[in-house]
């Protein structure tokens, strides 16, 4: 008899059936004799340890009721459940082939033992100077009935169940088809708002920057050109930038009580890590807000250049 599950498709419909609801090992072997129709029934040998391997790697947990375990799928079986979705549509197309395969062999086999019947009845009867057709003749006829209309009925549904199979594969292709297509019609809309959000906040991230300049130039008493006391001008005419975030952040207006609410904790080393923290927070929450673009990332860096430049003076040694 041919193999009924491929190597590692048994796991998948494993997972199929307790994603459909929680059920114990027993009840598992009892639902794939259904789905065969009577014609295979998988040994506890075939299904336990399967289910022992999916609980070890995280895929299916177990709560005991009653003395028996009673198994459920994870979140984590869940996505291996999701990632194989196409394969889980081919699944039951094979399921339905394999019923047929059965079936077959089942006709066939009720074809050559109907054979070898008939054989040793006319054997019998030859044997016989005057053959009778007693109790056992008429038995032996309507074993032969019954067991031709069963093969013709377990035919019938195989044949059935084929062409339901690929009618779900056909229309779970449509669906994951669908699926891609309204997932990447969603992505395009998304980006689409957020370059309209963008467009509409200005330059609300060269504000921020330019407002904490500001307010660490008013703190530490330094002018936008006077870093060093000697009243020469200190913006780095290498890279232009810079000096127009400069010039920027020096028309921006001041603001002296931004962080205020972070208390002095005594040591100015831990303090300073302290405003960091909360300028680079406020720098990230304005890009995730209103987003951000090439332009945008060049002006940016032109103001966080100019305040790494006017913190190092700050910072740097006095002459």
């Amino acid at each position: 008899m041919p193999p009924v599950f491929a190597h590692g498709r048994l796991r998948l419909y494993l997972l199929k059936l307790l994603d459909e609801a929680p059920r114990h090992g027993y009840e598992v072997i009892r639902l794939l004799e259904e789905r065969f129709q009577g014609l295979y029934a998988p040994s506890a040998g075939t299904v336990y340890p399967r289910l022992a391997k999916l609980e070890a790697e995280g895929l299916v947990t177990y709560a005991t009721e009653g003395g028996r375990k009673v198994y459920s799928i994870t979140e984590a079986g869940r996505a291996e459940l999701a990632d194989r979705g196409g394969e889980l549509a081919d699944l039951e197309l094979e399921i339905r082939e394999s019923v047929s395969e059965l079936a077959a062999e089942i006709r066939d086999d009720v074809r050559g033992a109907a054979g070898a019947l008939r054989r040793e009845m006319r054997a019998a009867a030859s044997a016989s100077a005057t053959p009778v057709e007693d109790a056992s003749w008429a038995a032996a006829k309507e074993e032969l009935r019954k067991a031709r209309q069963e093969w013709k009925e377990q035919a019938r549904r195989a044949k059935d169940e084929s062409r339901r199979a690929r009618e779900e594969a056909q229309a779970a292709r449509r669906q994951a088809k669908e699926a891609q297509e309204r997932a990447r019609e969603e992505v395009m809309r998304i980006a689409s708002q957020f370059q309209e959000q963008f467009a509409k906040s200005g330059g609300m991230l060269g504000n921020l920057a330019g407002s904490w300049l500001g307010g660490s130039a008013a703190s530490t008493g330094t002018g936008t050109s006077t870093g060093t006391g000697t009243g020469k001008t200190s913006t780095t005419a290498a890279d232009p930038a810079s000096a127009s975030g400069a010039a920027a952040a020096a028309s921006a207006p001041a603001a002296p009580h931004w962080a205020e609410d972070l208390a002095s904790t005594g040591d100015p080393a831990r303090d300073l890590d302290r405003l960091l923290d909360r300028f680079r927070d406020d720098v990230r929450d304005a890009a995730r807000d209103h987003g951000v673009t090439p332009a945008r990332l060049a002006e940016a860096r032109a103001h966080l250049a100019a305040a790494a430049d006017r913190l190092a003076r700050t910072l740097g040694p006095r002459r």
